[in-house]
């Protein structure tokens, strides 16, 4: 299962540099999580300062 961002993404990047799979990219208007890569550490969770980013 992997994590997805939410509508209160803030599109800081705060998430993508801590990712270890770069499975985080901008997307056309927040960040995206590409479900393939996601290994579902949860690093990105803990990065983002609004919690945006949750279980699938």
């Amino acid at each position: 299962m992997a994590y997805v961002i939410n509508d209160d993404c803030i599109s800081c990047g705060s998430c993508e540099g801590e990712c270890p799979v770069e499975a985080i990219s901008m997307g056309d208007e927040r960040y995206v999580i590409d479900a393939d890569l996601c290994t579902d550490c949860g690093t990105c969770v803990d990065a983002c300062p609004v919690e945006a980013i949750h279980p699938e």
